[in-house]
């Protein structure tokens, strides 16, 4: 039983985590051989101050702050 655990970055869809959630188990069924009843996956949202790459927030990083506005802008 495969058990996936994702951390992204909050402000992803609904509609995105479906997506991401399908296209990984279909993967797990094809690749791995899962049951796709027995594919698990927990989705852990981080916020941009709570994450670093690098050793810098991501809140305060100014190459990821597109990526951090576009997020908020979601919301």
């Amino acid at each position: 039983m495969p058990n996936i655990t994702v951390e992204l970055l909050r402000g992803r869809t609904l509609e995105q985590r479906r997506a991401f959630a399908k296209a990984v188990a279909d993967s797990a069924v094809e690749l791995l051989g899962a049951r796709r009843q027995d594919v698990r996956m927990v989705f852990t949202e981080i916020t941009p101050d709570t994450v670093a790459n690098g050793g810098v927030l991501a809140s305060e990083d100014d190459s990821r702050a597109g990526v951090v506005a576009a997020l908020s802008d979601e919301t």
